[in-house]
């Protein structure tokens, strides 16, 4: 074959000469200039300025793939239905305990102002990923947006980190209670508690924004599968393109940090609120443990999920799932059913709204008859 400025000659074999040699032509090859290095397109992707690690910082995923709590037909039909229950409980309970402070005026103070903040984050760290696992129970593809997952790893530590803060905040309320009772009404003002409750919420979504603003920017580019039935940070982090430990070490310093200054903060407090409540003699201290056991009560439901994942953070156990489940279902059902059993104002406050309500419906039936 004869080329340009180049040629080929004869191949010669045994026995006689083979001429390889065809006709036609062809253009010149441009040859690179001396001293640079051909230009392909493996080198360009490092060149790049916009590529980290011969990566594209640009997300070649567009979905990831969720693997759920189980990938038996019969057990997801069965959780299916479980999950539908308690979900459904968790969001009636927190409502009725909504309905209840804001309609009972004996409920109109400190603590309940913040409990129906509590109410209202549990609905939303119940509501943030369940309904889609209740969906994916009978879907047979389990997969969430890029977008998606992103929002549902924002939510969770919104949510997550302002309950933290506002279980802080309680128990803030119930030491003023406690040990400054002469001087409650006027430390703990309604601005004193909006203060609290937005100084929760805040913290909560910087905490969240401070995991998303690199997390949106890893790049994916290959595995999309995450072993949970929601996008959660650790699972996701580890799917990306590049080595992971230094962001593994942020995200357990960011998270981690926030729940020790908040576990400690409440561990002190509730400890000298128990002192305090143990040396008084005084008619109300059944009703000041009956709370603090309500408190003492979430608070280890709460932590207890969180301390365990912050022992192992990035290893993957078998026990993983169930803790995820607990911290996104079981707590905001067991919350409501944890105040309402120990509290005897807000049993108080159920009794007269359902009194308020059979007399609502008898009155109806007698206009109607």
């Amino acid at each position: 074959m004869t080329l340009t400025g180049y040629s080929l000659p004869p191949l010669v074999v045994a026995g006689g000469t083979c001429d390889l040699r065809l006709q036609g032509t062809a253009e010149p090859m441009t040859q690179p200039p001396s001293g640079s290095p051909p230009d392909t397109g493996f080198t360009n992707n490092f060149r790049n300025p916009d590529s980290a690690n011969g990566w594209s910082n640009k997300s070649v995923v567009t979905e990831f793939i969720l693997l759920g709590l189980s990938s038996s037909r019969e057990l997801q039909l069965f959780l299916f239905f479980i999950f539908s229950v308690s979900y459904g409980a968790a969001m009636l309970g927190n409502i009725l305990i909504i309905l209840l402070v804001i309609t009972d005026s004996h409920l109109h103070s400190p603590m309940y102002f913040l409990l129906i903040n509590l109410s209202f984050i549990d609905m939303c760290q119940a509501t943030f990923a369940t309904p889609k696992m209740i969906a994916d129970f009978l879907n047979e593809h389990k997969t969430i947006t890029f977008q998606g997952c992103m929002s549902q790893i924002f939510f969770l530590h919104v949510f997550g980190g302002s309950e933290m803060v506002l279980l802080v905040a309680m128990a803030y309320d119930r030491y003023i209670a406690i040990c400054k009772p002469l001087h409650y009404m006027s430390i703990m003002s309604r601005r004193v508690c909006t203060v609290l409750v937005g100084v929760s919420w805040t913290i909560g979504i910087l905490h969240s924004a401070s995991h998303l603003v690199f997390t949106v920017n890893l790049p994916f580019c290959g595995p999309n599968n995450v072993d949970n039935f929601f996008c959660d940070l650790p699972l996701v982090i580890k799917l990306a393109c590049l080595d992971t430990y230094v962001l593994e070490i942020l995200v357990l310093t960011n998270s981690g940090l926030l729940s020790l200054i908040c576990f400690l903060l409440l561990l002190i407090s509730y400890t000298i609120m128990l002192a305090t409540v143990h040396h008084q003699t005084s008619g109300g201290t059944s009703k000041a443990l009956s709370t603090l056991s309500a408190h003492v009560t979430v608070v280890v439901l709460f932590f207890g999920p969180i301390i365990f994942i912050y022992i192992w953070p990035f290893e993957s156990f078998p026990i993983d799932k169930f803790i995820s489940v607990c911290f996104t279902v079981f707590t905001p059902l067991l919350n409501p059913i944890i105040y309402t059993l120990r509290n005897k104002d807000v049993k108080e406050a159920m009794r007269k709204l359902s009194v308020q309500l059979l007399h609502v419906n008898h009155n109806s039936i007698k206009s109607f008859l």
